[in-house]
């Protein structure tokens, strides 16, 4: 039998004990340590990760850190308070990401999706539950913030489509699709990505997704199948994906497409969304 490395994460199932059982108690403890600290101090956060994810499905799994979503603004608050305790913090990444260490364990404080697109606003923590995480009343991400924030993890090392998949099985009927759809907005492709694979997955849940979302989304594929190719040479993959789209930008000619989407939300443009997006969903029900 393998033997799993402690710190290798992959472990899962329905028992709430594979959640640390291969962790050590300092880690357990830290963590612990860390949402104390922070709810003492009164710096807002929704729990995210595997704990939000067993929250929303009931699947357990071993994870390597504790994710919390803070607004980033105040995300430098939350490091200026383990830092007082003798963490180590580090600015790792200001479009979405910080750390905190204590020794070998660690905290991530995690603002947006890798690409900037879905940012922590007040809306995770209006639509987020409530549970005990580690002896605390904490709030956990909603799930049709995770959905949003997953989806556009399609690295070769990493793709979070099964958590999707199981976050529309156990919470599907329940969602606010109406917000999950306004959440996509322009990036409806991605979202149309992951319910088919959630249809080929589960031919006899698809009623999990509404009928009015599919035929939206499907709508709006015609809609391209009319319209053509677009006129300009553009690669929209670094929006999903950091590394795998960089010949296509650095060799092949084609434009870098989160450049231009970052661009294009800055400006508040249309392009490559239907504008009329928000008046549409929800009118096929």
């Amino acid at each position: 039998m393998e033997k799993r490395h402690p710190n290798h994460p992959g472990e899962m199932g329905l028992d709430a004990a594979l959640a640390e059982q291969s962790r050590a108690p300092d880690e357990i403890n830290a963590r612990a340590r860390a949402i104390g600290l922070l709810t003492e101090a009164g710096v807002p956060f929704v729990v995210g990760g595997a704990y939000a994810y067993a929250a929303h499905t009931g699947i357990y799994r071993d994870t390597k850190d504790l994710d919390l979503f803070p607004r980033k603004r105040d995300a430098g608050k939350a490091l200026e308070i383990l830092e007082l305790d003798g963490w180590r913090t580090e600015r790792t990444d200001d479009v979405w990401l910080y750390k905190a260490f204590c020794g070998e364990y660690f905290v991530d404080f995690i603002f947006s999706s890798g690409n900037g697109v879905a940012v922590v606003d007040d809306e995770w923590f209006e639509h987020a539950k409530k549970t005990m995480i580690f002896g605390h009343e904490c709030l956990v991400a909603p799930a049709e913030e995770i959905i949003w924030s997953k989806c556009f993890v399609n690295e070769r090392e990493r793709y979070d489509g099964a958590d999707v998949n199981h976050l529309l099985l156990k919470m599907g009927r329940q969602m606010n699709w109406e917000r999950l759809m306004r959440r996509f907005d322009r990036y409806w492709e991605v979202l149309l990505s992951h319910v088919m694979m959630f249809r080929y997955a589960y031919p006899c849940e698809r009623d999990c997704v509404p009928d009015w979302v599919m035929v939206e989304l499907m709508s709006r594929t015609l809609d391209t199948v009319r319209e053509g190719n677009w006129d300009e040479k553009i690669c929209r993959g670094n929006l999903i994906s950091r590394v795998n789209y960089h010949v296509d930008i650095s060799h092949w000619g084609y434009r870098n497409g989160r450049a231009w989407d970052e661009n294009q939300r800055h400006q508040g443009g249309n392009s490559g969304t239907r504008p009329e997006l928000e008046d549409t969903a929800g009118s096929g029900r």
